[in-house]
């Protein structure tokens, strides 16, 4: 890793930590979900990075995956575990970060240190060295040994310029048979999530977070008007996700478009990812890059 990429991911670490950190302090009840989310967005871009990825807030049994609609009603409520999650980029370099607050009750202050712990430890035992199955088996024991669960279908990931996952996958639990390792300069999100309930998630409603995807299928579109709102898009969000409100932003009334390029396979439409039996979740997460003899984190 060269010089200039190294500064740009240490920068966009440190805004995207600032940015996380700077939302906790605005969770209270009564709280529109949009206006923390939009805040923290516009904290980003003030501090002189792009937005990696929507701001994702999933309260309680939700998992991840959720972020305000522009007429979201949704407000904070006193005892929700909320997972915060945030992403910077500098010039395409990601930090994604996350963080679960319990919102002025301290009933899953235990869950929430699990999901700390098995990050810390993970941190802890990375190198270019131990296998990520390694890494796996350390998450899960840690939670654990809290009494809790990995969600076993829920990983971190590599991050590339302007990729917010690379292909490489950080498991929760151990991986029987896999012996992957990391490379000195790898950049990765690692991100544990524990819950009381089944260990796993599925999926649930829109989330209001989409991704063109450069499929052969765009070309294909018979409707003009379609596909010039479809190249128009692409062009502005290329290959990182965005909000729905970004969008609702940029075309007020051309709402009804995205449902019918999304039923044409050339946009995703990610899913709310729920806890399988309805269990409450934690999430704790750091982009770290990988050295031989450890990791350094950037968020």
């Amino acid at each position: 890793m060269d010089d200039f990429v190294y500064q740009n991911y240490i920068r966009a670490g440190k805004i995207a930590a600032d940015a996380r950190d700077y939302g906790v302090s605005l969770l209270k009840p009564g709280v529109r979900l949009l206006e923390v989310a939009t805040l923290i967005e516009k904290r980003i871009i003030k501090n002189g990075a792009g937005l990696a990825f929507p701001v994702n807030i999933a309260i309680n049994t939700l998992a991840a995956h959720y972020s305000p609609r522009h007429d979201d009603p949704l407000i904070f409520k006193k005892g929700d575990v909320v997972k915060l999650d945030v992403g910077a980029h500098i010039s395409g370099y990601i930090a994604d970060t996350a963080i679960t607050v319990e919102i002025e009750t301290n009933h899953y202050t235990t869950m929430i240190k699990a999901s700390d712990e098995a990050l810390q430890k993970a941190i802890d035992g990375l190198t270019t060295h131990l296998s990520l199955s390694e890494i796996g088996k350390t998450v899960e024991n840690t939670i654990t040994s809290y009494g809790y669960k990995p969600i076993e279908n829920l990983m971190g990931h590599g991050l590339g310029r302007y990729e917010l996952h690379t292909g490489v996958s950080v498991p929760n639990v151990e991986v029987f048979g896999s012996k992957t390792k990391l490379n000195d300069g790898d950049v990765v999100a690692i991100e544990p999530f524990a819950t009381n309930g089944a260990g796993h998630v599925i999926s649930g409603e829109g989330s209001n977070i989409y991704l063109c995807k450069d499929s052969i299928k765009a070309k294909f579109i018979r409707d003009n008007k379609t596909k010039v709102l479809f190249n128009k898009i692409h062009t502005h969000f290329r290959t990182l996700p965005f909000a729905q409100r970004w969008y609702h932003e940029l075309f007020p009334k051309d709402d009804l478009a995205m449902k019918k390029l999304s039923f044409l396979g050339v946009m995703k439409h990610f899913p709310q990812l729920i806890e399988a039996k309805g269990g409450i979740v934690t999430q704790k997460e750091h982009t770290v890059i990988v050295r031989e003899d450890g990791c350094e984190v950037i968020t």
